[in-house]
């Protein structure tokens, strides 16, 4: 038992007594390995030592720090290099993207990969800062620590453009079990519980009197609990609707990025789009059910609305049997030339254009080019230019299909973004996310992108469909569960009736109330306790102990 007290140890002690660049080390390597928490992996159980860690460390820090700046900075220096760790072993993948056109872009490649963890490892280490600046002893250090990294979270997915990926809640998306929470609070609140479980073994090797470890460790347990609870309850217990009236195929052609926009092989994309599209449905079975074909992001390398022959081509497949959904370069003229936007068209049975929808979040220095005038002077250029620099659209809006069911597109990282999925007026009868991951290959990043689509549809109790040109196409029901999908690579079509949504969700009618609810709660507790800890402190004083 000895033996296992000190093994128990080890890492504690470790963490507590570092100081220089061994704490920085030990703050790089818990981030590391909390990205294996994330989707594809999903190991979030690691978080469970990677997050005490974090605590271990700041006691070490506070401990020797008397005055309030050095503990600032000591907080910020183990923060941000957790979140340096943290990103760089999460979103390594977007290097990719730069050896697609390597002649042009390769030489950004190590900047770009090293340049976006360094910059949004600066909201843990912020939150680390302010921390270390209110440390408190006892347990209370660890509701302070959750709190303030899902704030920082928070903060992450709103603050400029906002990117909020591989936030804190998404170790608990691969789990469908757990994830169903979201449909209360929201990804961010559910980034406040995996905290909140995943600090709580730091308490284990606390000088607290067993009682007291005991307790607050059960707390932990039954917060865990009363997750997997809901979840269950709510995937096995509440009802599911019945299909919706519309049929859907995913058409998802598997064309390299690299390939794309190479001229010559226009006409065999575009045929292949055709051909996939035309082949006998395997949902023919249901009576009067809608058709709805969905092509991918940007699925075709020219503007498909200048050329009449594309659109009759278009015409003959739909025969007038079903209806049509791509996503799509648009054009329209500006007062200083052609102005680009990454589009959705709805096309009707008939082939005329029914609808269309203009992507609103462009992908920073994939679609735009933020700082434009300075980074182009030092040579830097956005990915995407084929035909051109896009343009950001007004609104997020749905669009409704000749049947009459409503649908939101979102547009490649839109989906995202939970406030976008919550951004109709009416809830939509589901879910269109149209992407392009080809620029990433066989990295985490399609994967991940899946996991943050799915959630949407937790949250807000409404179907998913996914197309994606080179995968994971899918669809999803209101809970999150999967009904379909072309993996990675694979060219192919997905046929499927798409589910119907479920009643409104708590999420889907407070948005973040939930979320804030929790912290305010968190709070007054934190405070409860630092209150009573004062009057004990007082009480002895009183009585000379």
């Amino acid at each position: 038992m000895n033996q296992f007290s000190a093994a128990l140890m080890v890492l504690p002690t470790t963490c507590l007594l570092a100081w220089g660049w061994r704490r920085r080390l030990l703050a790089l390597l818990a981030g590391l390995l909390s990205a294996l928490a994330m989707p594809p992996l999903g190991i979030w159980p690691l978080l469970g030592l990677t997050i005490p860690c974090l605590v271990w460390l700041l006691d070490g820090a506070v401990e020797e720090r008397d005055s309030a700046a050095p503990r600032w900075r000591s907080g910020f220096s183990i923060g941000w290099w957790f979140g340096f760790g943290f990103f760089l072993a999460s979103l390594w993948w977007i290097g990719s993207a730069f050896l697609v056109e390597a002649d042009r872009f390769a030489w950004m490649m190590p900047f770009a990969v090293v340049a976006m963890p360094l910059g949004l490892a600066l909201f843990p280490g912020i939150a680390l800062a302010l921390a270390a600046r209110l440390w408190p002893d006892g347990p209370s250090r660890i509701l302070l620590l959750a709190m303030i990294l899902s704030v920082t979270d928070f903060l992450r997915g709103h603050i400029l453009t906002g990117f909020p990926w591989n936030v804190f809640g998404y170790a608990f998306g691969e789990s469908l079990v757990l994830s169903q929470v979201a449909s209360l609070i929201g990804i961010y609140g559910l980034g406040l519980i995996v905290l909140l479980v995943a600090a709580s073994p730091a308490l284990l090797v606390d000088p607290l009197p067993r009682r007291l470890k005991t307790r607050w460790l059960s707390a932990a347990g039954a917060l865990l609990l009363a997750v997997a609870l809901f979840g269950f309850v709510r995937l096995e217990g509440l009802a599911d609707p019945g299909p919706s009236s519309v049929d859907v195929r995913i058409v998802q052609p598997s064309i390299p990025q690299d390939q794309k926009w190479i001229p010559e092989n226009r006409e065999r994309i575009f045929s292949s789009y055709l051909e996939m599209s035309q082949r006998d449905w395997s949902t023919s079975g249901r009576e009067g059910a809608e058709r709805l074909i969905v092509w991918p992001e940007s699925a075709v390398p020219f503007l498909l609305t200048s050329s009449p022959e594309a659109i009759v081509r278009i015409a003959n497949v739909l025969n007038g049997r079903a209806s049509f959904a791509t996503g799509a370069i648009r054009a329209e003229n500006g007062q200083n030339g052609p102005a680009y936007f990454n589009s959705v068209y709805l096309f009707a049975p008939d082939g005329t254009v029914q609808d269309a929808y203009d992507k609103v979040r462009l992908v920073p220095f994939g679609e735009y080019l933020p700082l434009e005038g300075v980074l182009q002077w030092l040579g830097i250029r956005q990915l995407v230019t084929a035909p051109g620099a896009f343009e950001p659209g007004f609104r997020h809006k749905t669009l409704e299909t000749p049947g009459g069911l409503r649908f939101l597109p979102m547009i490649c990282y839109e989906v995202i973004f939970p406030e976008i999925a919550g951004s109709s007026v009416e809830r939509p009868d589901f879910f269109l996310n149209v992407t392009n991951d080809a620029w990433f290959g066989h990295t985490p990043g399609p994967y991940q992108h899946l996991a943050q689509a799915r959630m949407r549809a937790v949250e807000q109790g409404v179907p998913l469909i996914r197309a994606a040109n080179t995968g994971i196409s899918a669809v999803f029901d209101a809970k999150g569960r999967e009904i379909g999908r072309i993996t990675l690579g694979e060219a192919g079509v997905l046929d499927v009736a798409v589910p119907g949504k479920t009643s409104a969700t708590y999420y889907s009618l407070y948005g973040n109330l939930g979320f804030w609810f929790l912290e305010f709660v968190l709070l007054l507790l934190l405070l409860l306790q630092l209150y009573n800890r004062h009057s004990r402190q007082n009480r002895n004083r009183a009585l000379g102990m």
